[in-house]
């Protein structure tokens, strides 16, 4: 606090600068950036493009170049894999680097934890690892506002009373990081906020929900996925990302267009207007993904001079539509 002398000879005290206000949820317009081999790694996570055998100084300039990428989306934050192997590991040194060169182009970075491949039961793996693992995380980047963290992706191992306790257990346990930085994911497979939500305990975290269209391929009707993400949400709309949510780019669908009874055209219609007309964040799947038919882009290039091709121009004016942003396009 600074002081100035008065003319009576006392002091005039500034007041401190106030501590900026958090982002509300719809400030998140994300994508997912992912491990060729889907998140779930019996080893290191590796994020496509990416290498365990990459210096540090290699993953920046990759991950430069693909955040660069993301921006020209639209984007403003990334959602990337942690797991015991890549933070608690010799790679962790090197990973570091996709995170600084996020937040160094001012991206919001979503740090969440997947279980392993050869586990893959819904439940932490092993807690002595994990919380080794995010001692490490909170320790590099507790104090950076641009980082959040999610302390497990899709529990659905767990009752929805087992996870709400490991979900306030962490927080407790990193009491150090504030609220609004802790993505607390929705029972199950992340698909419904609102116990989660509902929970005195977790009070002023944000929440993540996952909904895929392929959990309801028979679903051809807007209305119908209209209200079933209505339902998940239910009145959490306010600190909800939909941090994972996505559909086909590589085969030619039109998410402008008029439905024709694609499934897929229904649940992303209603899936972007739900975002923009509740004021939601979400994080689409994936923005990268080598291999995965859902992936906005395809990686180009080799060694650090990487780029992005788009796989989907229809695809990406509905994430526009959602994210308020100019060009997008909403219901046909």
């Amino acid at each position: 606090m600074l002081a100035c002398a008065t003319a009576f000879g006392g002091a005039l005290t500034t007041p401190a600068a106030a501590a900026p206000k958090p982002p509300p949820v719809s400030d998140f317009h994300g994508v997912n950036w992912a491990d060729p081999r889907d998140n779930y790694a019996d080893d290191a996570v590796v994020p496509s493009g990416l290498s365990t055998s990459d210096s540090y100084a290699t993953v920046y300039a990759k991950s430069k170049a693909i955040i660069r990428g993301f921006d020209k989306l639209g984007a403003n934050t990334v959602r990337l894999p942690v797991n015991p192997t890549s933070v608690n590991g010799p790679f962790w040194k090197s990973y570091k680097g996709a995170i600084d060169a996020a937040t160094a182009q001012g991206f919001k970075v979503i740090l969440g934890y997947w279980e392993a491949d050869n586990a893959k039961d819904g439940r932490i793996d092993d807690q002595a690892s994990y919380d080794t693992m995010w001692s490490r995380i909170t320790s590099a980047y507790g104090r950076n506002s641009r980082v959040y963290f999610e302390p497990m992706n899709e529990p659905f191992g767990y009752t929805s009373q087992e996870w709400r306790d490991v979900a306030a257990d962490w927080v407790t346990s990193h009491r150090s990081v504030p609220r609004d930085r802790i993505v607390i994911g929705g029972v199950k497979y992340s698909e419904d906020v609102k116990p989660v939500c509902a929970d005195p305990r977790l009070n002023g975290t944000r929440l993540a929900l996952h909904n895929y269209g392929f959990w309801h391929t028979d679903w051809t009707s807007y209305d119908q996925w209209k209200q079933d993400f209505e339902e998940r949400i239910g009145d959490c709309a306010s600190r909800t990302i939909l941090d994972e949510f996505g559909a086909t780019m590589t085969s030619g669908l039109d998410y402008d267009g008029p439905v024709n009874g694609s499934s897929e055209v229904a649940y992303i219609q209603a899936a972007t207007d739900t975002i923009r007309e509740l004021g939601m964040g979400s994080v689409y799947w994936p923005g990268l993904r080598s291999g995965d038919t859902y992936s906005l882009t395809t990686l180009q290039g080799t060694g650090t001079r990487l780029s992005l091709r788009l796989n989907n121009e229809s695809g990406l004016n509905r994430l526009h539509w959602a994210w308020n942003q100019d060009g997008g396009t909403g219901k046909r």
